[in-house]
């Protein structure tokens, strides 16, 4: 990406001490963006907001680290009061990132809805879901006025098919949904509302909960085999950055984005690699287990989204 690209831009990304949201903080800030980044432990340790900042010097852009409990509709309320006031009304990107229930989500993996405890349903969905409308909410308040800006809700393919658990699919199933319908009332207004999917990717939580592990445990063969070809989070990063650069992004709100495919249209890579599409053939032969098939069939043969979707409901 080109590093002033985004210079004089000023973003929010919500969840990003860790993982993805950390991923796409940071390059946002090095393509030369004021980035709020929000998290919820200030200092100590490699995944607080001190050392986010820390981890964010040399960058054209300024990184700003908030302490901020997105659980609580007010202290989001305060967090948009600040951007208001400290950048006279300006918001360009909002991403909708803070998940808080990763660790929990795998160490449930195989357990039933019905043997859950029912909390868990919204100890996944309050900030994983209900943070990110109220986030839209405040963010669109911003960037009606000024006719531009740009909403992305991060999400997975968990919204189109059953994985992990039910309390997952029907988080992401609304993520996408919320982005798509914010579209609808948005675009008379210039704002674009897009849902995008990141590939497998190995944040910090997914490789401590694979360390745990047993090779010849079946929970490790499964994810070893979904993240054996993993996007890193700076591809993520990029991702949101070449949408953030488009001065054309309309033309794609209200539509689930897959990062593989945003790499493809705007012509990056992952460190010199081309992360295959989650719709690509080879891929999804791949995860289901027939690599040496999959090794058959080039990456570019991908199924068109209105199949990708009918095959996921047909299952």
């Amino acid at each position: 990406m080109n590093p002033v690209v985004l210079q004089g831009k000023v973003a929010l990304v919500t969840g990003a001490t860790r993982g993805i949201g950390r991923g796409i903080a940071l390059q946002l800030a090095k393509s030369g963006a004021t980035v709020y980044a929000t998290g919820r432990t200030r200092e100590g340790g490699p995944r607080s907001l001190v050392q986010l900042q820390k981890d964010s010097h040399g960058s054209i852009g300024s990184l700003i680290p908030v302490q901020c409990d997105h659980s609580s509709a007010e202290n989001i309320r305060s967090l948009f009061e600040r951007i208001d006031a400290e950048q006279t009304g300006r918001l360009d990107v909002l991403v909708n990132n803070c998940y808080p229930a990763v660790g929990q989500m795998l160490s449930n993996r195989g357990e039933r809805f019905w043997e859950s405890d029912p909390g868990y349903f919204e100890a996944v969905n309050n900030v994983g879901l209900t943070a990110h409308y109220v986030s839209s909410v405040f963010a669109a308040r911003l960037m009606v006025p000024r006719r531009s800006g740009l909403i992305l809700t991060i999400s997975s393919p968990g919204g189109l098919w059953y994985f992990f658990n039910v309390p997952y699919g029907v988080g992401k199933a609304a993520c996408d949904r919320l982005a798509e319908d914010c579209a609808v009332e948005l675009k008379r207004h210039n704002v674009a509302s897009i849902s995008l999917w990141p590939g497998p990717v190995v944040t910090e939580s997914i490789g401590e909960h694979l360390d745990k592990l047993s090779p010849d445990d079946k929970q490790f063969k499964a994810l070893s085999r979904l993240f054996r070809d993993s996007e890193s989070v700076e591809y993520v990063g990029n991702s949101v950055c070449a949408l953030a650069a488009d001065n054309n992004v309309m033309k794609l709100s209200g539509k689930i984005l897959l990062t593989s495919d945003i790499g493809s249209l705007y012509k990056f890579t992952d460190g010199g690699v081309k992360p295959r599409s989650l719709r690509s053939v080879s891929s999804l032969l791949g995860v289901a287990g027939y690599r040496k098939l999959a090794a058959y069939i080039p990456p570019s043969i991908k199924v068109p989204w209105p199949l990708f979707k009918l095959a996921a409901k047909l299952k």
